[in-house]
């Protein structure tokens, strides 16, 4: 044969191809979580603040070390067993840690000692990791930001920041002592103190040239140091073991649109800004002519994503709005920043592993972690990872297939989440995040978030729909969700509208349907914002065409705390409507609260009395219902988040047991049956801390069950929302 393989060997090809598996996709997904509060010493109140900022770890890989500015202290973490973090004790530093880095078996922590912002001043300290003890200290003249140590361990690199005072002036440069870079040399991890060289960095940047506020610095096998003034807008290079600055340039400015500009209770992300300076926080080098910057914005700026220069200053890549785009499509856009910086990118990471060079971009608003595949051109978006709130450092450990974050928000002394580590490793699979993801329309993302009820298509398998509470009160929605996608896929969004208008004053916390292709939702009413307690009928369209409100003998005992899900039982005439009140009102027994019914054509109110458990802490109530069978199921939830989450179960009551009594009538007691216990699945769904707000359940036309949780519109929260279908016992 003159042309092509023989037959032979064409089979033998053939076979090869079919019989050799595809490479398996290597992902990130996390693997544990570590609340720094953990680390608090004995003598320490357990709600003392603390924060993990930047995060480090030993040559080995073994152990973590993150500063911690609040506490005053650097944490250590034994990861020995990655997926079981243990807290390995706190190190005061007579000062605010800002920065830490390693070199050999030393820790370099940058100590910020300032008396004031006119007289700062700070330390490097050189502590042994092994026996966690202060060596010695270096005084560096001011007050440090970041500390970088170079790939030779031969130097130390300090931003000497000397922040401004943004209650001078409104903040604006210049403020006076101006900022610098100190490098120390090295030697086995100890610092020179007397050979310390100073870089002068005034004279140089477009902004504020007098007052130099050095961010962040990070050097490349060269030795170069790569720093940023934010506030300037400006970022340097300079020669490591010379002291001399090579090169400067301006971060420059970048036009955005397509996004959402404004904070007003609605997601839109049509808005446009131009020229707006990129204000680089946090640098890393790519390789030793590229570097990519963070560009979080501090004073006049901040473009909401990463650009990728040359050492020049020539611009190689601008990610613009992407980033802000795809993490609005995961729901974690914070539109209480929407006006300001959107989703702040702030941290950096970047490290190879294996064959692949990736770098990483924490998005302190959105609480995300993205990661994207160095290509050398266009970076590659492989995942967003859920991190703890406001990701601020970052460190990968390639050895060991590992990215940790450190989280630095502490919600503690109000019984939210604390400040967290966060581990993920690299290895064959899919990703654990997102669950839900919404779908671009006319080139924008779907925005969404806060999901607070669920129901079934009465049709369609997979499904489903769902509605956003009063966090965003300028744009009430049902969406559609595609639950036969991996990640569910929110496919499109309804307005609810009342004449032709987004409806206002409403806190849609149910939804069910009303058997004509519209829905019934169930508001929660709050006499202070002026907003009622009640039901709403809408059509297909999303138009409010009937309103009702409680009856006054029900209005009598009511509190903020109402209606918190709604679900039908029979059809046509014969519909009920039945309702679940979040928790007990003024007119209720102690451990009860009220499942209300009324009925559309006779618009008759009743109720019962549901029983509640006991709370271990804070209160327990009701977050959704729905009717499946001869039953409703009851989501009944108390309010913690974490390790202080005990209760987030299903239960259900015999639709033949609702037998309601009228309003103001002394109402029936009903007997309940526990059907699922969430707490497992929450804890596994992405290895990450129990959320509080289960508040979305429901089943599909097949008889699958959903749920959903609510992310608080990303304000004090960590943004994530868990999507799943739930695996009830057979026998339920």
């Amino acid at each position: 044969m003159t042309h092509g393989l023989s037959r032979v060997a064409l089979t033998a090809a053939l076979f090869a191809s079919v019989s050799l598996p595809a490479a398996a996709e290597q992902v990130f997904n996390r693997i544990a979580t570590f609340p720094v509060a953990t680390n608090l010493p004995a003598d320490k109140d357990k709600l003392t603040t603390t924060s993990a900022e930047i995060v480090t770890a030993s040559e080995d890989g073994n152990t973590l070390i993150y500063s911690d500015s609040p506490l005053g202290a650097i944490g250590f973490v034994d990861i020995t067993d990655a997926k079981a973090p243990k807290a390995a004790g706190a190190l005061m530093m007579g000062g605010e840690p800002t920065s830490v880095a390693v070199a050999g078996g030393k820790a370099l922590v940058g100590v910020n000692t300032s008396e004031s912002f006119t007289n700062p001043s700070g330390k490097l300290a050189m502590v042994d990791i092994a026996t966690k003890a202060v060596d010695a200290s270096c005084d560096i003249g001011g007050q440090p930001d970041s500390v970088a140590v170079a790939k030779d361990k031969s130097f130390v690199a300090i931003a000497i920041e000397n922040e401004r005072d943004e209650d001078v002036n409104d903040g604006a440069i210049p403020q006076m002592p101006a900022g610098d870079l100190v490098i120390l040399p090295l030697a086995d991890g100890v610092a020179d103190c007397g050979s310390m060289k100073r870089v002068a960095l005034t004279g140089i940047a477009e902004v504020g040239a007098d007052d130099p506020e050095p961010e962040f610095v990070a050097i490349n096998s060269l030795g170069e140091i790569a720093v940023t003034l934010q506030e300037n807008n400006h970022i340097a290079i300079v020669d490591g073991k010379t002291g001399e600055v090579k090169s400067h340039f301006s971060a420059g400015t970048v036009d955005l649109a397509g996004i959402d500009t404004k904070s007003e209770g609605a997601l839109s992300f049509t808005g446009k800004k131009a020229g707006v300076l990129r204000e680089p926080d946090a640098v890393k080098w790519l390789d030793d002519n590229r570097l990519v910057v963070a560009n979080e914005g501090d004073w006049n700026g901040g473009s909401r994503g990463f650009t990728i220069f040359d050492k020049t200053g020539k611009v190689s890549y601008e990610s613009g709005v992407s980033l802000e785009q795809e993490i609005a499509r995961i729901g974690h856009f914070p539109d209480k920043r929407a006006k300001s910086k959107g989703i702040e990118p702030e941290g950096l990471e970047a490290a190879t592993f294996g064959d692949q060079p990736y770098f990483f971009v924490l998005a302190e608003r959105s609480s995300i972690a993205a990661v994207y595949k160095d290509t050398g051109a266009e970076p590659v978006l492989s995942q967003l990872l859920p991190s703890g709130i406001s990701p601020e450092g970052a460190v990968a450990i390639p050895s060991r297939n590992l990215l940790v974050t450190a989280n630095e928000v502490d919600l503690g002394e109000d019984g939210g989440p604390r400040s967290h580590i966060m581990l993920y490793e690299l290895g064959e699979g899919t990703p654990a995040y997102p669950m839900l993801q919404s779908a671009m329309v006319d080139g924008a993302p779907i925005g969404w978030g806060a999901l607070s009820g669920l129901v079934g298509d009465a049709e369609k398998a997979g499904q489903l729909y769902a509605v956003n509470d009063s966090f965003y009160a300028m744009q009430p929605t049902i969406f559609t969700i595609d639950a036969t996608q991996k990640p569910a896929a929110i496919t499109s969004a309804l307005p609810i509208t009342r004449g032709g208008a987004a409806a206002q004053k409403l806190d849609i916390e149910g939804i069910t349907l009303d058997g004509k292709g519209g829905f019934w939702l169930a508001s929660e009413g709050d006499a202070a914002k002026l907003v009622g307690h009640g039901l709403y009928n809408v059509d297909a369209k999303g138009e409010i065409k009937a309103e009702i409100g409680f009856p006054t003998e029900l209005l009598a005992g009511q509190t903020r705390f109402g209606l918190e899900g709604i679900t039908s039982v029979g059809e046509g005439d014969d519909m009920t409507l039945w309702m679940a009140v979040q928790r007990e009102w003024g007119d209720d027994e102690k451990g009860s609260v009220k499942l209300l019914s009324y009925n559309p054509k006779s618009k008759e109110w009743g109720g019962v009395r549901y029983p509640l458990e006991k709370a271990d802490a804070g209160w327990v109530g009701l977050s959704e219902i729905t009717a499946h069978g001869d039953h409703v199921y009851i989501v009944e939830r108390d309010n913690q988040v974490g390790d202080n989450a005990k209760l987030k179960k299903l239960y259900r009551v015999a639709i033949a047991d609702l037998k309601p009594a009228k309003i103001g009538e002394e109402l029936p007691l009903v007997a309940k049956e526990e059907v699922h216990d969430f707490i497992p699945d929450l804890k596994a769904a992405t290895n990450g801390y129990v959320v509080d707000k289960l508040e979305g359940f429901a089943f599909d036309a097949s008889g699958k069950a959903f749920a959903v949780t609510d992310n608080d519109g990303v304000d004090d929260s960590s943004g994530e929302t868990l999507f799943w279908e739930v695996n009830l016992n057979a026998t339920n």
